[in-house]
């Protein structure tokens, strides 16, 4: 299959040739044409399978047929996205896309100001972060009653940190009479509920059933007390230098202080996490994608959507409480074709997190390091006898990543 069999304009799949894509993905595949047709979507994939190109194509080609004089401070077409670094990577993409529509972005971080001003004319396509969408709203900047398209892109994140009521006060705004695409790369249930309060008579396109990693992500896990977790991360780093690392931390305060501790410890380190700028979360991500930062240290908020090949080795600092959000974390690896290694740490009051991840998973992680806490029995093995052995609190011998 190529794009041309979508019936496409020639004008937009030259573009999709300028940017790279030679054919579709499955995601893609399955979504477009139910997209073009002017139905609802329920998009259910896992990172990195080209989501954004999925809502990105049907969305420009429907604009660009209906033809339509800009209002002043309208939005024909609008996108929602968790994070100021998806929103962004979502507005390159589009605009890579299209030759001839108004595009802007709207995020926090930036003067709202400037923002309000490029939305006096009115805009083909907004890509937005509901929180400064409503502040736009709010002001009077922006109106959406005239919005024939929405997307909501990583919305089971819009979910996890608490935009649902962002939400619901945009939808209010909105044009009854519109197509609503939402994707997600997992579908916990607060997903379906929102899904009936968005979308009608919707066509559900998966191509993975959630909690499915990629085929080329190899995993493991340690088992390590949290004390010892920093001397165990720095030893497995030391053994891959060259490599870029990904670091998943729970906080925004521990992802800091642990950045700066393997700066200390001679690692070319960065940190992304909601206490930074803008400003300064794009440079670290410029510099980790240009490799002069080999190490980016990271909460799931700020990493989620981040696109950066060449991410040799994720490791799960920190258990997230979210079963599924693990899935999506080592994600981050073994894009376009390539391998990757995941390593998770599981001190023992992460036990109850290791274990909903390995149900979603539907499969025991293999371990690496250590022995299990409170003799739990990976697949194969018998159960420990007594109390777990606990890791040597000096600098652990080195072990394979």
């Amino acid at each position: 299959m190529t794009f041309e069999d979508f019936g496409l304009d020639a004008r937009i799949v030259a573009r999709i040739g300028q940017m790279g894509l030679a054919a579709p993905t499955p995601i893609q595949a399955k979504a477009i044409p139910v997209a073009l047709q002017g139905r609802d979507v329920l998009g259910i994939a896992q990172t990195g399978t080209g989501k954004t190109a999925a809502f990105g194509i049907p969305l420009v080609s429907a604009l660009a047929n209906r033809r339509e004089k800009l209002v002043a401070r309208s939005v024909r077409g609008l996108v929602l996205a968790p994070t100021r670094e998806l929103a962004s990577q979502i507005l390159a993409t589009i605009e890579g896309l299209s030759d001839d529509l108004r595009i802007s972005l709207v995020v926090g971080g930036k003067s709202i100001n400037t923002q309000a001003n490029r939305l006096v004319r009115g805009t083909d396509v907004l890509v937005a972060t509901p929180g400064r969408l409503i502040d736009l709203m709010d002001r009077g900047a922006v109106d959406l009653s005239l919005t024939r398209f929405l997307v909501l892109d990583e919305a089971d994140q819009m979910l996890d940190i608490g935009f649902v009521h962002a939400l619901r006060k945009i939808a209010a705004k909105l044009g009854r009479e519109r197509q609503t695409m939402m994707f997600s790369a997992t579908m916990p249930k607060e997903m379906a509920e929102l899904s009936r309060d968005y979308l009608s008579d919707p066509v559900r396109v998966e191509v993975s059933p959630p909690g499915k990693t990629a085929d080329k992500v190899s995993q493991a896990v340690h088992f390590v007390a949290k004390e010892d977790k920093q001397a165990l991360l720095i030893d497995l780093l030391d053994g891959h230098r060259d490599d870029r690392a990904l670091v998943f931390a729970r906080t925004k305060h521990g992802a800091e202080r642990l950045m700066k501790q393997l700066d200390r410890a001679g690692f070319a380190a960065a940190s992304i996490h909601g206490n930074k700028s803008q400003g300064q979360r794009t440079r670290a991500l410029d510099a980790f994608r240009a490799g002069s930062v080999r190490v980016l240290v990271a909460t799931d908020v700020a990493a989620r959507g981040i696109d950066i090949p060449g991410v040799g080795h994720v490791y799960n600092y920190d258990l997230p409480n979210v079963p599924e959000t693990y899935v999506h974390r080592i994600g981050r690896t073994a894009r376009a074709g390539r391998d990757g290694r995941a390593v998770a740490f599981c001190a023992a009051d992460e036990m109850g997190d290791l274990k909903a991840i390995e149900k979603v998973l539907g499969t025991r992680v293999e371990v690496a390091g250590g022995e299990p806490w409170g003799g739990y029995a990976p697949a194969g093995k018998p159960a420990a006898k007594g109390r777990p052995r606990r890791r040597n609190r000096r600098r652990p011998q080195r072990m394979a990543a």
